[in-house]
């Protein structure tokens, strides 16, 4: 993903997202919701790269590039995000 992406409407998009995900915690575990949100980005990303194939052959050979680019995109995000949380835990902190 290039930085290109992360525009106005990209971050926007993920809000709603994670409203949604904010919502859903009123009435289930965080690591439930949590979970169903992993599932889902791992189900609409598998859609995207299926939409993207013009062949069942053609998407079965973007299979193992998928499942790689998807991954490092996740651990990117996610360490951008962790070290954000750290660096700012008391203000993020829902414990306090």
């Amino acid at each position: 993903m290039s930085d290109g992406m992360l525009t106005k409407e990209f971050y926007a998009r993920a809000d709603e997202v994670i409203a949604v995900a904010n919502k859903q915690v009123k009435d289930a575990d965080v690591g439930a919701v949590s979970s169903s949100t992993l599932y889902a980005a791992a189900r609409y990303n598998a859609f995207n790269v299926a939409a993207m194939a013009e062949s069942l052959e053609e998407f079965k050979g973007e299979k193992d590039e998928a499942i790689r680019f998807f991954t490092e995109q996740y651990k990117k995000m996610l360490v951008e995000n962790i070290d954000e949380y750290i660096a700012n835990y008391d203000k993020y902190n829902p414990h306090l």
